[in-house]
């Protein structure tokens, strides 16, 4: 006797008509018109049964930070360090805790169970840490969390910055992070690069790194990371985040850099929405769109997947915690909107940030964790043309979440009735289903 039966799903590779059969928190079996009894059973009537989102990239202890101390008025990326340089020490425990809470909460609502989020080591009372190692123990029934030792002013930049590091490591953070662009010299950063995958290498710790975020061609920190990965053995161990200086290098460099990016089997993090607001900033007209080069890493088979990064923070004063708003941006900024091009935004939402945080038993296979959202779309195509409610959230096959579908009381001249708004988008109309997964 299986505990729940999720029927008649959408599956995001294109599968219809799927019965899930959950047992004990796993997989049982992903087939069609599964006859066995049941506990219970959900009926998706043709909706999107897709896995969590997952965010590899995102900074939980700026969020819903956004006014303190002061609004970032030129919105730029050295103004938002600024500010953040401004609150961090007034920053409590309390606080940050308080506010990651709130973001994790909204977080689950949006069917996002797995985040990835840099925290900055740059303050010696690495109350950051402190905070957001609290936080990833009170969520670990329904978030998976990892933490990213981040040294935000710079490893040699920052006073201390080196010893607080590894002072992070010490206290529970998972990954080694860094900012070589951001410290003093491009020999300085090219210098922390080695000095942070020894470390990584030493510890067995993952590496991700926030890598050329800027304008400028030749912040090449990422053929250095690239490199030492391959030195120290992290292949496939390591992320190269934002890597934005890409899309300003000329073609013949970037033809000889991608190569060693796809032998290091590095891990690439663009992070859409805040890539185009920051970067371009210095530019008249015409503006460059400051993301990375993701149709290209893609066909070289590197690992690419999508960050939020910010939600109202010193940096980003927009975000609302869905995956789906990144993956929108993506398909409209890199240019992707053919169909295939689509399915692969899908994947960078899901099952590539999967394997950028290394996680294990993802998917829809089975086996799996049975981590589900059931979403008012039809297929992945549609979910990321609507960005639709999130109609459950299940966790090891418990829902703990659930949405009311969207819908419009229309009252127009000789008719009345109720639009479900998935269904008024789709060419054929699925009826009431989205109510019915509620019932």
């Amino acid at each position: 006797m299986f505990d729940l039966i999720i029927r008649d799903a959408n599956l995001p590779d294109g599968r219809t008509g799927i019965d899930i059969a959950i047992r004990n928190g796993r997989i049982e079996a992903v087939e069609r018109k599964i006859e066995a009894e049941t506990g219970s059973e959900i009926s998706a009537l043709g909706r999107l049964v897709t896995p969590p989102f997952v965010d590899p990239h995102f900074h939980m202890d700026a969020t819903l930070s956004l006014g303190l101390p002061r609004m970032n008025i030129s919105g730029t990326l050295l103004e938002g360090i600024a500010l953040w340089g401004e609150l961090r020490p007034t920053l409590t425990k309390e606080a940050l805790v308080e506010r990651a809470m709130r973001y994790c909460d909204l977080a689950v609502s949006q069917g996002l169970l797995f985040i990835r989020s840099h925290v900055d080591t740059s303050d010696p009372r690495l109350v950051t840490a402190e905070a957001l190692i609290e936080v990833r123990e009170q969520v670990k029934p329904y978030i998976d969390l990892q933490l990213v030792a981040f040294p935000q002013d710079g490893y040699y930049r920052a006073e201390g910055g080196v010893a607080s590091l590894n002072r992070a490591l010490d206290m529970g953070v998972d990954i080694v992070g860094g900012i070589p662009h951001f410290e003093r010299t491009m020999e300085e950063g090219a210098a922390s690069v080695e000095a942070l995958c020894r470390i990584a290498a030493d510890r067995g710790l993952p590496v991700d790194m926030h890598c050329d975020e800027t304008d400028d061609p030749m912040s090449r920190h990422i053929e250095t990371l690239a490199a030492q990965t391959i030195r120290f053995g992290l292949q496939g161990r390591v992320a190269g985040s934002h890597l934005t200086s890409m899309h300003s290098m000329d073609n013949y460099y970037v033809s000889k850099l991608i190569p060693l990016m796809a032998e290091a089997e590095i891990n690439v993090i663009p992070n859409p929405l805040i890539n185009i607001m920051l970067q371009g900033r210095h530019d008249a007209y015409p503006k460059r769109r400051g993301l990375t080069r993701v149709r290209e890493l893609m066909a070289a088979g590197l690992n690419v997947s999508f960050g939020h990064d910010c939600v109202m923070d010193p940096w980003y004063s927009m975000g609302s915690g869905d995956m789906l708003e990144v993956g929108h941006m993506a398909i409209h900024v890199a240019q992707m909107s053919g169909m295939e091009d689509k399915r692969k935004i899908f994947d960078a939402l899901t099952i590539n940030s999967a394997k950028t945080m290394g996680l294990e038993n993802y998917g829809t296979e089975k086996g799996r964790n049975a981590d589900f959202v059931i979403l008012q779309a039809r297929d992945a195509l549609e979910a990321l043309r609507l960005k639709p409610v999130r109609l459950a959230v299940i966790r090891r096959g418990k829902i703990i979440a659930r949405s009311l579908p969207r819908t419009s009381e229309m009252n127009l001249p000789g008719r009345s009735q109720t639009i479900d708004f998935g269904d008024a988008m789709y060419q054929t109309p699925l009826r009431d289903a989205a109510r019915a997964i509620l019932e």
